[in-house]
């Protein structure tokens, strides 16, 4: 079959699609405390993680993005969550939240932000971006081999973020 016949349009509804990491270790869930520098996001706390490629599938993404964000590695990275995030445009976005462990080494900060180990019973007492403390405890009650949670986020009229589970 052609790429002509994948009936890609201009016209169309599209996504970019992104990957959102979370790492174990024990009790701990690394996380990142954006920089006071950055656009999006600055002294809040999120997952690791970035756009996929036009070159890689979505799973060696999350690898690479872990690797780059974090300088470790991570063992039995599975699938959690897809995530369609309405922007209120003809461009969306397509996130794909994994779960991982790390089990040795100790993160690296970069000028994305200070990577932190925090025990999971103190997460939600952090200044987290606004989904997380809804996306993260679902994701973290998970056991390897549940199907992948469904949700749909998108935007009020007063810009507040709504948020659909399946």
């Amino acid at each position: 079959m052609p790429s002509s016949d994948q009936g890609v349009f201009k016209d169309r509804y599209a996504v970019i699609p992104r990957a959102l990491i979370f790492l174990t270790r024990g009790d701990k869930v690394l996380l990142l405390k954006g920089a006071p520098t950055k656009r999006v996001w600055p002294n809040k706390y999120n997952g690791v993680g970035g756009h996929i490629e036009r070159d890689e599938d979505i799973l060696n993404a999350a690898r690479r993005e872990v690797q780059e964000e974090t300088g470790l590695t991570c063992e039995n990275l599975w699938l959690c969550a897809v995530v369609n995030i309405d922007t209120g445009q003809d461009l969306g976005i397509s996130m794909h939240v994994f779960l991982g462990e790390s089990l040795e080494g100790e993160p690296r900060s970069s000028d994305e932000g200070t990577l932190e180990w925090i025990n999971k019973d103190t997460i939600q007492e952090l200044d987290l971006v606004e989904d997380i403390p809804h996306l993260l405890p679902r994701v973290l009650a998970m056991q390897s081999g549940d199907a992948p949670l469904w949700a749909h986020y998108s935007y009020d009229k007063n810009d507040e973020l709504v948020i659909r589970w399946n």
